[in-house]
């Protein structure tokens, strides 16, 4: 196992995350491999649910899809809860997979307003910071607006940033289906359709894509119509949950992402987590979900 160096990040290299992504994703398959260390897994791991444990599967995962998969994910919280050592795992991860050449989305999902939005954005998307990987999720129910501090930092050290839009939590509809509406009737635009013109207009001009894409769950059926959401205009990747094995065929993706479905960029963990521990299953687990992904997006 080896460990990448948990020193200061270096700034991404020549293109932007958009189109960074779009090449990582025609070359390895439109997959993300998040790094979701959960106690469940490393105790099927054989592993401690300690840092040590979390470092050395997370640390595996890396030595054995680095430069194989178009992306890794590792979300930030299953680091962050053990302390400051955790987070120094997170940092080694980022940079293990920026030395075997995969880019890194930080799913922290931040989301604050002011001077605190901009040290978040500081701490995940400055060149310089251990802890900035090539792209981070983050939270616009404070307003998309209150982002411009992560929007504008990311813009400028080539950086991506993927907003939470439509997700497949039964409880995400409170918020992103509402409406916004000047006279008080029911009829408006959705939130999750605002976030997604917001998106675009970031992303206007850029090829092959833009660098500021969604996260849309691959089971949420209906939601992108019945919100009137334009994914197609949006320019920019989709972050999916649920695709394939977890929930989500071709069918189903038809129905999401439309004519959108070449920008997305499936997320699987425990589909291809679980099939470790040995380099040798991982590798396979992740081959036959990126075929599977390419396959229900693609085909």
């Amino acid at each position: 196992m080896s460990a990448g160096s948990p020193g200061a990040a270096a700034a991404p290299s020549g293109a932007p995350f958009g189109a960074r992504l779009a090449a990582a994703m025609d070359e390895h398959g439109p997959l993300c491999v998040g790094i979701d260390p959960h106690a469940s897994l490393l105790h099927a791991w054989g592993l401690p649910d300690d840092v040590s444990g979390l470092r050395e599967f997370s640390l595996r995962v890396v030595d054995a899809l680095g430069g194989r998969v178009a992306a890794f994910k590792p979300q930030a919280a299953f680091f962050e809860r053990h302390g400051s050592r955790g987070l120094a795992v997170l940092e080694e991860v980022i940079a293990a997979a920026r030395a075997a050449g995969s880019l890194t989305i930080v799913d922290a999902k931040r989301g604050d307003i002011g001077s605190t939005m901009g040290a978040y954005a500081e701490a995940f998307l400055a060149d310089g910071s251990p802890l900035a990987g090539d792209a981070l999720t983050v939270s616009p129910y404070l307003g998309f607006g209150s982002l411009a501090p992560a929007v504008e930092l990311a813009t400028a050290t080539g950086r991506g940033l993927f907003v939470l839009c439509l997700t497949s939590n039964k409880e995400g509809f409170e918020v992103q289906h509402a409406v916004r509406s000047e006279d008080g009737t029911e009829r408006g635009t959705s939130v999750a359709a605002l976030m997604a013109t917001h998106a675009a207009v970031l992303n206007a001009g850029a090829e092959p894509m833009g660098s500021v894409g969604l996260v849309v769950g691959a089971t949420i059926g209906d939601a992108v119509a019945a919100t009137g959401t334009d994914l197609v205009a949006v320019n920019g990747p989709l972050l999916a949950p649920g695709v394939g094995a977890q929930g989500a065929g071709e069918r189903e993706l038809a129905t999401t992402f439309g004519e959108a479905r070449r920008n997305v960029l499936a997320s699987s963990s425990r589909a291809v987590l679980g099939a470790g521990p040995t380099p040798e299953a991982l590798v396979s687990a992740a081959r036959d979900a990126a075929r599977e992904a390419t396959d229900a997006l693609r085909g």
